[in-house]
């Protein structure tokens, strides 16, 4: 594997630490926020669901700037927007002011839960394109798991939510932000948006830098699969001929967020207090599940080329179900010892299975021609999914308790027979030719 292609892919799976950071981070601050800005469970959900609000957005706008300026200039803007996020919640002076740098946040978080996967994506060979790809997710995991550490840390050294504690906790993520910043300056373009602009001599050149091991006669290969349509400005993506990868993004994306993850991964902390935990036994308990999720993500990405997309998606969602249905019983009883190592099996097979494979699947499934499009489209779903989950749960936690997990487990069976009947295997297969089995070559 060559030094530049591990450094590229590196550098532009830090978009997705910043992904992970900015999501969970404000998981330590819900009980600050509640107390400074007189908020009830409605006006919680509203500044946690803000952001994804934003993500939304961020998903759809960043095809068209990804198709027509490349991929590593929409890196570099993400940086940026990353950086005044997260220095105007820390210095946020009201609630709508709070609400709206949220709402900035989540455009970057969007439109890098796109970029960052498909520029990875890219520039790798076949072969490792799992494990690669499979970085962003594992730069996600790293940033929640930094996220929850900081927020404990933050909170033993400054105290609780009577302090300003909360804008250090949100302010904090402007640090790897600059840092991406100045390392993705240093990244080469994608060989294949190159060669979608003529510029063969320059994806040629980054081919060789990348360490491939035929640079011309995969440029060759791309360059004919991109010639074989119309160009991707012109070419129409809503129609019946991308109907199977349109409809397997939507499902893999869907579920991926019914699941309920985004509801753990935010109110961590009040899940673990709701059930009788104090606020400093929650963060720490936080740490737990953020250690768990990391690990779990490095086993996923040792095996993900070898057992596959599919096999880790059935797998995770008997495992899914089984442990939602532990949490609820737990949390309706506030079994605390239940529902931590309910949660702990969760988040484990949540990382072994959906969250290894959500971004490497939306970045296989689409021809090159429309693969920005396509997965604008996976990241939108999954963000609107995200907005609603994450926007309700406070509210259903308030009103039925342990409800929320049980209907999350339920979701988790129809996932597993979704899958077993209609999703099917990329791994080892190239880009070109997954076009191919899918019918749309």
């Amino acid at each position: 594997m060559s030094p530049e292609l591990v450094r590229s892919a590196a550098v532009a799976a830090l978009g997705s630490f910043l992904f992970g950071f900015d999501t969970a981070v404000i998981s330590g601050a819900t009980g600050a926020l509640r107390q400074h800005f007189t908020l009830g469970s409605q006006g919680l959900g509203l500044t946690v669901a803000s952001a994804l609000v934003g993500t939304i957005a961020g998903s759809l706008a960043v095809s068209a700037p990804l198709e027509r300026h490349g991929r590593r200039p929409v890196l570099l803007v993400l940086a940026v927007l990353y950086v005044v996020s997260a220095l105007g919640c820390g210095l946020a002076w009201n609630w709508p002011s709070l609400v709206a740098f949220r709402l900035l946040g989540g455009v970057a978080i969007g439109g890098s839960s796109v970029a960052a996967p498909m520029y990875i994506a890219e520039i790798s060979p076949a072969a490792l394109r799992g494990r690669l790809v499979a970085l962003s997710q594992l730069n996600i995991v790293i940033g929640i798991l930094a996220a929850y550490l900081s927020n404990w840390l933050v909170e033993l050294a400054l105290g609780g939510p009577a302090t300003a504690a909360w804008r250090v906790m949100l302010g904090l993520p402007a640090v790897p932000a600059a840092i991406f910043y100045a390392l993705a300056l240093a990244i080469p373009e994608s060989p294949r948006w190159l060669l979608g602009r003529g510029r063969a001599a320059e994806a040629e050149a980054v081919l060789t830098r990348v360490g491939a091991a035929r640079p011309q006669a995969e440029a060759a290969e791309i360059a004919a699969s991109l010639a074989s349509e119309t160009s991707a400005a012109s070419e129409r993506f809503l129609t019946r001929k991308y109907r199977t990868p349109i409809l397997l993004a939507l499902m893999v994306a869907t579920f991926n967020q019914v699941s309920g993850i985004n509801a753990l991964i935010y109110y961590t902390a009040d899940i673990f207090a709701m059930a009788g935990a104090g606020r400093a036994s929650a963060l720490g308990q936080s740490v737990i599940i953020g250690v768990t999720n990391l690990v779990f993500t490095l086993l996923a990405m040792t095996v993900i080329d070898r057992i596959g997309r599919r096999r880790l998606l059935l797998v995770g969602s008997v495992g899914l179900a089984a442990c939602l249905f532990a949490a609820a019983w737990a949390f309706e009883r506030k079994v605390g010892g239940v529902l931590l190592a309910s949660l702990i099996g969760y988040i484990a097979c949540f990382a072994f299975s959906q969250g290894a494979v959500i971004w490497v699947y939306l970045a296989e499934i689409f021809p090159n021609r429309v693969r920005a499009r396509g997965q604008a489209l996976g990241s939108f779903t999954h963000w609107f999914w995200a907005a609603a989950v994450s926007w309700s749960f406070p509210i259903v936690a308030e009103a039925s308790g342990g409800l929320a997990f049980a209907v999350f487990g339920v979701l988790m069976v129809l996932q597993f027979v979704l899958v077993l009947l209609f999703l099917p295997e990329t791994k080892g297969v190239s880009l070109e030719e997954i076009q191919k089995q899918l019918g749309i070559a």
